[in-house]
């Protein structure tokens, strides 16, 4: 089976091959490397070392070693063109059929590769003669060394209609060749052809092994029509999926563990010449799916830089909208913004190597990016616009295609929902932020799971609610599909007995890691998780035997139905009582007429829905204290 370097290269890169080992071996990751016990020998000490960013693994112990096609070969015991179909499938690449065309394909390949770099040598000869005196005064200008200068390989295209044709032509490159490349441009009247490049400083784009594969030219007349002008399409050159400065900054990116994004050719060589070596560039255009890819086979959280001005956050949004459906696990993205009128270029430049490391530290994960423009904007002073602000958030997070990624952001921005609009204590009073329950002053959560609040002549709301806190979360512990319905609900609830919230917490960790809602699984996780004790004693509190639809022996119906009732009374009764204290508090800080009656009315309709709780089946009580049939 004939396949070219290129198709082989291509295919192995599309691959993480931690991903693929990690379906046979179990990996530990230890750094930027991953380690587990040998496949191809037995071992009871790991020996086996897998290493995405060069891409091979090694044992110590049996010398085996290889990259992604070897290790499916050798454990899957496939030939070698069985385990080429099988991954290109993988990944939707057609495997090229040989034929005599793919083979003259190839040496056209080859071939080109070598007029492109006859092409470079040829323009830095140029920006060092007589010819490119401007463009060399303009790039020293910018602070470059001549070391720089040689290490980007960085030259000038004259302002001559013809003078690379010509030059190449006398070295025997055929015409059509340079057409081929992109170097030349044939008019479709018939003309000649003529330099695609003029009076531009040169900087050739290499792919991920190094091979100059096009050209960005920077124009130096004030009259040029574009600033920067990038080789077109070819069959070398795919713009969307190569990034500038590629082959460096992938062993860079091993040696530091991180890989930086910037916009420029300018920025990059700006910051590799501060020491910054392991910086690429996109090519003129937002990010693209297949560029994030290859980022993520360099980092795990490549670092995003943007201008701190409208069109750097706006690219900064295309950006996280093109990786969100990406997202899996341990990879993801982080944002930095330079500040107004810099870009990484002349911070670097101003302020040396520090400033743009501190930059680095400071970068944002994804997460709050996305929490912070889903936010922008947005007015949630009604029950009907949070809804509405809710809805986009979770219709937005649905694009995340990795399962467990998107209920661990589902999770994560469902806490943060309740933060932002649960309500915040003032002194003398209670506020809530845009809307909502006010919040009432509580004592401290009981350590227990029942909190028998001491009473006079009344129930006691602290008494009622610990109860109904109880009812809820064992109606989850015994029925957690009703978390298909209510999860957002249940993740909101203010619990404030401390060994129902450790319980709650981790009812809601169990959602987010598992694939199905079973209750002897849930129950099993939370032993797991050292709330076995806790759990028992909820579980078997007699006193909430009159509950009977919290219980396993109900039909799921009856269960959601009792949940649904208890949750709207015990939303009912801390309303109720939240009314009181306001009331109470305005009524203490400004003894008026209207304070006084807003406090009685308040006062009288707390007492009366004592009243109708205490006289509920189930509760009654006994010397002054709460207990439960």
């Amino acid at each position: 089976m004939a396949l070219s370097p290129q198709f082989l290269d291509e295919l192995k890169h599309r691959f993480t091959l931690s991903d693929v080992v990690g379906r046979k071996v179990k990996l530990i990751r230890r750094g930027r490397e991953h380690t587990g016990l040998c496949p191809f020998h037995n071992e009871k000490t790991p020996s086996f070392t897998v290493n995405d960013q060069k891409g091979f693994y090694h044992c110590f112990g049996c010398g085996q070693h290889g990259g992604v096609i070897d290790f499916v070969m050798n454990t899957e015991g496939l030939t070698f063109p069985e385990t080429v179909e099988q991954l290109a499938s993988q990944v939707g690449m057609e495997v090229p059929k040989p034929s005599r065309e793919a083979v003259e394909r190839e040496k056209t390949r080859a071939s080109l590769s070598e007029v492109m770099e006859a092409v470079t040598s040829w323009y830095e000869a140029q920006l060092y003669g007589q010819i490119g005196k401007g463009a060399f005064g303009y790039i020293k200008g910018r602070g470059l060394s001549d070391a720089t200068l040689k290490r980007f390989q960085l030259g000038y295209a004259p302002n001559s209609r013809t003078a690379l044709k010509d030059a190449m032509r006398a070295r025997g490159i055929p015409e059509d060749q340079l057409i081929e490349t992109g170097m030349l441009i044939k008019p479709d009247d018939g003309r000649d052809s003529y330099d695609r490049f003029r009076d531009r400083l040169m900087f050739p784009i290499s792919d991920r092994q190094g091979r100059v594969i096009a050209f960005g030219g920077r124009a130096l007349s004030k009259d040029a029509k574009a600033k920067y002008l990038n080789s077109p399409e070819t069959v070398l050159f795919h713009k969307g999926a190569t990034l500038y400065n590629w082959a460096n900054a992938r062993s860079a990116s091993y040696d530091s563990g991180q890989v930086m994004v910037v916009e420029g050719y300018m920025d990059v060589i700006a910051l590799a010449q501060a020491g910054i070596d392991y910086s690429v560039a996109p090519l003129g255009t937002a990010l693209t799916e297949e560029q994030i890819a290859h980022l993520w086979q360099m980092a795990d959280e490549p670092i995003l830089s943007f201008d701190g001005d409208n069109a750097g956050r706006r690219a900064a949004m295309r950006a996280m909208e093109r990786a969100l459906p990406m997202l899996r696990p341990g990879k993801s993205l982080r944002f930095v913004f330079m500040p107004d009128g810099d870009d990484p270029d002349t911070l670097v430049q101003r302020e040396g190597r520090g400033a743009i490391e501190r930059k680095i530290d400071e970068a944002e994960p994804l997460v709050n990016m996305l929490w912070r423009e889903l936010n922008e904007g947005v007015v949630v002073d009604t029950p009907e616009r949070r809804a509405g602000f809710e809805k986009k958030v979770f219709v937005r997070l649905a694009e995340i295609q990795d399962e467990s990624v998107k209920k661990l952001y589902q999770s994560e921005f469902r806490n943060r929902i309740w933060e932002q609009f649960k309500p915040q204590r003032k002194t003398g009073g209670f506020q809530s932020s845009g809307y909502g329950r006010s919040k009432f002053n509580r004592a401290p959560a009981s350590t227990g799971l029942l909190s028998k609040t001491a009473l006079g002549r009344t129930l006691g709301q602290a008494a009622v609610t610990d109860r109904l806190q109880q009812l809820l979360v064992l109606s989850i512990l015994n029925h957690p599909q009703i978390l298909i319905r209510y999860e957002e609900a249940f993740a909101a609830l203010d619990l404030t007995v401390s060994a129902l919230e450790n319980i709650r917490s981790s009812i809601l960790e169990y959602v987010v890691h598992s694939s199905t809602l079973e209750a002897e699984g849930l129950k099993h996780y939370l032993t797991e998780n050292n709330l076995g004790h806790e759990c028992e004693k909820l579980l078997s509190d007699k006193s909430l035997k009159d509950d009977w639809f919290a219980w396993s022996d109900a039909a799921l119906g009856d269960a959601l139905t009792g949940f649904e009732h208890t949750l709207k009374r015990f939303h009912h009764i801390t309303d109720c009582w939240a009314a009181y204290k306001q009331a109470e508090s305005e009524y203490a800080a400004d003894m008026t007429e209207d304070n006084h009656a807003r406090f009685v009315a308040a006062q009288q309709a707390y007492r009366e829905l004592e009243d109708k709780e205490a006289d509920k089946d189930g509760y009654r009580l006994e010397s002054g204290r709460l207990s439960y049939n």
